[in-house]
């Protein structure tokens, strides 16, 4: 009986109940929306990072990161790949020879990390082959291929075919020189990635090295992406002696972002329903004051003042859930629109490039997010109804019904 009696006090007043539904269905759509729009480009980021190069697992020799010098490679590298591939979980794991070398044209030169690749097992952990804009993926039977980003051509002043020569140290610490023909000319989401790194095929490297093949790292996918920290520890126990990492692990400013990015969201939500707050406060309490002389007859024939003080509560609730059951289908909706069609912001792809966005945003909201919203709501629906119910349950019914 309470909840009917108050939806009916709610649209006594319709203008000013209406006025404050559209202030909170547009105030919660806008926050929803934003929202999906941080959660969808963090994602991205997260996502072309890990199809880039990052992959899910990386295996390299214990202390590679703080020296990696081309001796300072994974012992016995080839077995180790070849049982990583056979590890529950992996989906496709592939060895890279990595070494830092110079790269140099007729017009510059400029320092880069080789990488050194079997273009077939590449493709399965990365989508660098995707990415090549001129030219083929190794497609080509040039002697010494390489592969460079559209950044680093721009900078040396090469293009397709042209020729460059590779430098670096060998396995006795010697300067070795390789020319390279240029197959394929790639562009990444991130223009720092582009211009630092470029790909040759395994075979070259090893014939220059005069070696047994080599591998300083080995990037491993996961079947499915929630098990990649079940993945790497069954990995960590038959090589306990190397270093294994996740993706997590070897990029933790991204993680940290990534999982800071769903507080951040619920804080700015947070914001416009405190903003909110006081609209509904301001609407409650124009409700009560329009009603004091009934108010002080409903006390005055008998009825409990915890029973008004639920009554204007509901009323608050239900005035509340209204304007977010609103908000939240229009943002559903549009997110729906936008998380499939995308929103191209290729007129600031250059921005976007500087720390490795697509231009193409998606924007995204976990399911889990449309369902504390609206535990929110009702929180910021009983706390701005505290004061008016207050002001109702303290009237005095023989000045209320004289008074008004």
């Amino acid at each position: 009986m309470l909840i009917s009696l108050a939806w009916k006090n709610i649209w006594r007043n319709k203008k000013r109940s209406l006025i404050i539904i559209l202030a909170i269905t547009f105030g919660l759509w806008g926050g929803i929306f934003s929202s999906a729009i941080m959660v969808g480009m963090m994602e991205s980021m997260v996502e072309t990072a890990i199809s880039r190069d990052l992959s899910h697992i990386q295996i390299h020799k214990q202390d590679y990161d703080k020296d990696k010098d081309v001796r300072n490679f994974i012992p016995a590298g080839i077995q180790v790949l070849e049982k990583v591939r056979t590890t529950d979980g992996v989906q496709a794991a592939a060895g890279r020879t990595k070494i830092n070398g110079l790269v140099a044209s007729p017009s510059s030169s400029y320092g880069v990390t080789i990488i050194g690749i079997v273009p077939e097992h590449s493709k399965q952990v990365t989508d660098i082959y995707t990415k090549v804009q001129t030219g083929t993926y190794f497609e080509s039977d040039r002697r010494n291929p390489i592969l460079i980003g559209k950044k680093l051509a721009d900078r040396l002043n090469v293009k397709l075919k042209s020729k460059v020569v590779l430098s670096f140290q060998n396995l006795e610490g010697e300067i070795t020189y390789i020319a390279c023909r240029i197959v394929g000319i790639f562009k990444t989401n991130s223009s720092q990635f582009d211009e630092l790194n470029v790909y040759v095929t395994q075979k070259d490297i090893f014939r220059i090295l005069e070696s047994e093949p080599i591998i300083h790292e080995i990037a491993v996918r996961s079947e499915i992406i929630e098990n990649i920290d079940l993945v790497r520890d069954n990995i960590r126990s038959l090589y306990g002696n190397l270093q294994i990492e996740s993706w997590e692990e070897m990029a933790p400013e991204l993680a940290y972002l990534s999982q800071t990015t769903g507080i951040y969201m619920y804080i700015f939500v947070g914001i416009i329903l405190f903003a909110l707050l006081f609209g509904i406060t301001n609407t409650m309490l124009m409700s009560v004051v329009d009603r004091i002389r009934e108010l002080g007859v409903l006390i005055a024939i008998g009825m409990k003042k915890s029973k008004i003080f639920i009554m204007i509560v509901l009323e608050s609730v239900l005035l509340s859930l209204t304007g977010g059951f609103c908000g939240i289908t229009i943002g559903i909706i549009t997110i729906g629109y936008y998380g499939k069609e995308g929103i191209d912001l290729t007129a600031i792809s250059t921005s976007l490039e500087s720390f490795g966005a697509t231009s193409m945003l998606y924007p995204f909201l976990p399911a889990l997010m449309y369902v504390t919203l609206t535990i929110m709501i009702v929180i910021a629906a009983n706390i701005a109804a505290i004061l008016p119910a207050w002001k109702a349950t303290h009237l005095v019914p023989s000045e209320a019904i004289r008074t008004y």
